[in-house]
């Protein structure tokens, strides 16, 4: 057993804390914890939005506040750090899908590359030889490439990304490593693997299956649908975080994945299967819809995690299967409509990214 890294955070700058993932854990840190404060820093970019936080604003007025700013901005993020007494980083802002990564690769390498390295300078700099400080990366399974039929990632697997978002996602996490080793920077890593759930941007698989499905238009599978995922539903990441961010050793890396492999035909029936009972399609299954497309640049095989270390060392397992997790999510995309109408509208119309 590895002796845990205890850890009590009072002032938490969470970046990109108005997109999917981060505004499901600034729910998850406000609500578990009475005293803690939140420091929102989200530069608004397509997939982040001021709607994502309207609860949040109104239900915890004292304890959230939200900055519009660039991590990239090395004069805002220094300006912030001298004057907020900040004492944790959770680093979520980032360029996050692969296929807008393969149209711009330039966008990932700034926001992920050289945004992470702008905040663990600033970081630095403001905390000097404080012990009571912890600089939490998040990133994603993508950063070891492909599996083969068998196997699982684990936290001593080379690296071998294959795209220019996990290629950028890796380089972020051996900064994040370096400024530990070098600077001596109390830092954790976790490596998730895909998320799904409330206030995903419609670009990513389930909820542009569940847009589209709804609106009846063709439901897009890449290549023969066979590639492998392993799926985590988002509030159970969240729970992983502030796990690892109050009691991961510094320094350390942890996987956290769902338990959840299914290809992505499987998943796509299963959702149509689901969706035809919540809301039976007029005429025929959603089903009907599947429509196989030639194949994403480098789409990787199979993912699959081993999460064997964070169960172990700090006791975390995911809550949802899939089933469960999958259902929670189109109930909700169900009932936020005005949600996702607001971003077809303005600024996402269902289509194909990525082809080169």
């Amino acid at each position: 057993m590895v002796s845990h890294g205890l850890h009590t955070p009072k002032i938490v700058l969470v970046t990109g804390g108005a997109g999917f993932i981060g505004c499901n854990l600034v729910r998850q840190l406000l609500a578990h914890d009475p005293h803690l404060e939140v420091i929102n820093v989200d530069a608004l970019t397509y997939a982040g939005s001021r709607e994502n936080l309207r609860d949040i604003e109104t239900q915890y007025t004292n304890r959230h506040r939200f900055i519009h700013a660039d991590i990239c901005d090395v004069a805002a993020m220094g300006d912030l750090f001298g004057r907020e007494p900040i004492d944790t980083v959770i680093h979520l802002a980032a360029e996050s899908h692969v296929d807008r990564s393969i149209s711009g690769p330039e966008a990932f390498l700034r926001t992920n590359v050289m945004g992470t390295y702008v905040l663990l300078q600033a970081a630095r700099t403001a905390w000097k030889d404080r012990a009571n400080t912890r600089f939490h990366h998040v990133s994603t399974d993508e950063v070891y490439g492909s599996l083969g039929v068998a196997g699982l990632f684990t936290e001593t697997t080379p690296y071998d990304p294959s795209s220019p978002y996990s290629a950028s996602k890796a380089a972020s996490d051996h900064l994040v490593r370096a400024w530990h080793r070098t600077y001596g920077l109390n830092v954790t890593i976790s490596n998730c693997s895909n998320n799904y759930g409330p206030f995903q941007f419609p670009e990513k698989l389930l909820p542009l299956m569940i847009t589209n499905a709804l609106e009846g238009k063709p439901l897009p599978v890449y290549g023969d649908g066979k590639n492998v995922r392993d799926w985590l539903f988002v509030q159970d990441h969240c729970a992983a975080i502030e796990t690892i961010v109050r009691r991961g050793v510094s320094g350390r890396t942890y996987n956290v994945g769902g338990h959840n492999e299914w290809t992505n035909l499987n998943i796509v029936h299963l959702l149509c299967d689901t969706l035809q009972e919540m809301r039976p399609r007029n005429s025929g299954h959603y089903r009907d819809l599947i429509t196989l497309v030639k194949d994403r640049p480098g789409h990787d095989r199979r993912y699959a995690i081993d999460a064997g270390r964070i169960a172990a060392e700090l006791g975390w397992k995911p809550e949802h299967t899939f089933q469960t997790g999958l259902a929670k999510t189109i109930r909700w995309y169900l009932a936020n409509d005005a949600w996702v109408r607001a971003i077809r509208s303005e600024r996402y119309q269902g289509q194909r990214l990525g082809l080169v």
